[in-house]
């Protein structure tokens, strides 16, 4: 029988459904790019915004209309986080943020006994769900390392949808990232929903780097995203000496105000934020540091979003990736009151984007002229791509070898197109 798998959201996300395909694979399915062509569609939800969530309702309730003989399997935080409305849905197989990694076998199941199979459980009660990947379907490959959250940010979900901070062994990630590299893959992304809160076996996120460089055949180490909090001295040591590590930092922000940061119950202010940065600059002047924003959280006046453009004008980031705020019912910024508007929100979305988008273009400037090392990822009719270790996509006219790495003078070469 021929599967497909439709992923909504981050790159957690992305390593699960590329584990739930392995495991499909494993057991004698066969993978299908066409939805149309497929007897089972497996959906990876996410419920980290209501777009996001409507979204994965909107998906699900058209692959029921399209292709109703198809069998259907829900699973992730959307679903985690509305049970009522998906066991409305009538869906042959429907699960939470767990039991992901028995995907193969509940299918299985079901083809033999044609029950339904609906299961949820306490996300803040459960251990890490152990999942491992052989192969990627790219040069980067994703390694999740780490599950859960227990911050407890007032606009967020998340802790409710994937639990408490647990991690995968230790031992376990070192032979992951062997087997993939042994397959092939040159750079490693360690990701997770708090990847700086990585512990397993008294090893820590720095101690887990430093194990992982000793593998001849991985060539970068890069961390999806990790919270300025968690940049201890330690791991700034690590970054000083560890050539590994790729040149690039996603660190959130979240607001420019302290007064905001504060009804976010975020973990910091503005002056212990901008001093890390200027430690992490003074380690590694040229690296990346791109950001997230919340615009339009509760009690941001117009003075208070002037703060955050400041602030981030100060902070020179790489790019920010802005956010209007989305109310998640459950959570304690969803009772607040001073809630703002739809169009204020929009009208700060244009304005930080457009901030966003100057910062990207003169720090890509900066590197006009330069030679940068250029991990080709994909190649066509003479027509090679890659990203640099500060994740410029660099686009050159020439044949050159997947996988491999390019020392290249940029040019008109570079794209606008830093990622994060």
């Amino acid at each position: 029988m021929k599967f497909n798998i439709v992923t909504f959201g981050c790159k957690v996300n992305q390593y699960e459904s590329n584990m739930m395909k392995e495991k499909m694979l494993s057991s004698n399915f066969f993978y299908e790019e066409n939805m149309s062509d497929a007897n089972i569609i497996i959906v990876n939800t996410c419920s980290v915004t209501n777009v996001a969530d409507k979204k994965c309702l909107k998906m699900i309730r058209k692959i029921k209309r399209e292709y109703p003989n198809a069998l259907l399997v829900v699973a992730g935080c959307s679903s985690q986080n509305n049970q009522n409305v998906y066991e409305a849905l009538d869906i042959d197989i429907l699960l939470g943020n767990k039991d992901k990694s028995k995907i193969a076998e509940l299918i299985k199941e079901y083809l033999d006994t044609e029950k339904k199979y609906v299961k949820f459980y306490n996300e803040r009660d459960l251990d890490f769900e152990d999942m491992l990947i052989n192969d990627y379907n790219h040069v980067r490959a994703f390694v999740k390392i780490e599950d859960g959250c227990d911050n407890f940010c007032s606009y967020c979900i998340i802790p409710f949808v994937r639990g408490s901070v647990r991690s995968k062994d230790f031992d376990t990630v070192i032979k992951e990232a062997k087997l993939l590299t042994e397959h092939g893959h040159k750079e490693i992304v360690l990701t997770g929903i708090h990847t700086g809160h990585y512990m397993s076996n008294n090893h820590d996120l720095t101690d887990l780097i430093n194990e992982l460089s000793k593998i001849d055949d991985l060539l970068r180490i890069r961390i999806s995203s990790i919270e300025i909090t968690e940049l201890n001295d330690k791991f700034l040591e690590m970054l000083k000496i560890n050539k590994k590590v790729c040149n690039h930092l996603h660190i959130p922000l979240q607001a420019g105000s302290d007064e905001i940061l504060k009804r976010m119950n975020r973990k910091y202010d503005l002056a212990y934020y901008e001093e890390k940065i200027n430690k992490i600059r003074s380690i590694r002047p040229d690296i990346s540091i791109t950001t997230d924003i919340i615009v339009g959280f509760p009690y941001e006046t117009d003075e208070l979003f002037s703060e955050t453009l400041e602030f981030s004008k100060k902070m020179n980031f790489s790019k920010i990736h802005v956010f209007p705020y989305s109310i998640r019912v459950g959570t304690a910024a969803a009772s607040m009151p001073n809630q703002v508007d739809e169009v204020t929100k929009k009208v700060r979305v244009k304005k930080l984007m457009a901030l966003s988008k100057k910062q990207e273009k003169e720090y890509y400037e900066k590197f006009k002229g330069k030679e940068l090392d250029i991990l080709v990822e994909e190649c066509d009719n003479n027509v090679s791509i890659g990203h640099t270790s500060n994740y410029l996509m660099v686009t050159l006219n020439e044949n050159l070898l997947v996988g491999k790495i390019y020392k290249r003078i940029l040019w008109i070469t570079l794209k606008a197109s830093l990622k994060s």
